[in-house]
């Protein structure tokens, strides 16, 4: 076993090409999101949910009626964002999309949560790029600094727990939690608000 590791190439990051990954927008758009779009969308000063929407509307985004996002929310590219109809997106959220990211309708995402679709074939000796899209269907639920892996659907209704860490998908109407995140139980959505377990899934809005 020594001698494998010892033998084995290591990488090295000085041969790592972008070759195939196309961002979706020109060099010009890009430097005007980075320079002043991002800022304004996350700044604290601005609490209009209105501009937040207009802002990313106008950098491409596809946003539905009745969407509510906090200051501090982070976008990488807004033109690979989707957002259907009253959904929610808490401070601090980050949605890392190099790749597509598609949320349904009434989806809420929690603070601090983190949706990354880009990752590195670690078999490459150059750490070649990997780009996932992630879709998180009607109803789900991101809870408070949960993690989200590339290429992962998260089913409709279902729920990933407070700081969960999700690397496959999550089926419909499933709660999950941990690191790796597991199946906890099934949700059911009533009508009497019944009270439900703070470890199984929280983040406030």
């Amino acid at each position: 076993m020594s001698e494998r590791v010892t033998s084995a190439t290591t990488v090295d990051l000085s041969q790592f090409q972008v070759r195939d990954y196309d961002p979706g927008a020109g060099l010009f758009v890009r430097t005007a999101w980075f320079l002043f779009g991002l800022p304004l969308l996350r700044c604290s000063v601005l609490p209009s949910s209105l501009l937040r929407r207009g802002l990313l509307r106008l950098f491409g985004a596809t946003i539905g009626v009745g969407v509510v996002i906090k200051p501090g929310v982070r976008v990488k590219y807004p033109w690979k964002l989707k957002i259907g109809q009253h959904c929610w997106i808490g401070e601090d959220a980050w949605i890392d999309n190099i790749a597509a990211v598609s949320l349904g309708d009434n989806v809420c995402i929690s603070q601090g949560a983190y949706l990354c679709t880009g990752n590195h074939n670690w078999k490459d000796r150059a750490f070649g790029l990997i780009a996932l899209p992630i879709s998180i269907d009607d109803g789900a639920w991101v809870a408070a600094r949960a993690s989200v892996a590339p290429g992962v659907v998260i089913g409709r209704s279902a729920i990933v727990g407070f700081g969960a860490v999700i690397l496959r998908d999550v089926p419909p109407h499933e709660i999950h939690t941990g690191n790796p995140a597991t199946f906890v139980r099934y949700r059911e959505i009533g009508t009497n608000n019944e009270p439900c377990s703070l470890a199984t899934a929280s983040g406030s809005f």
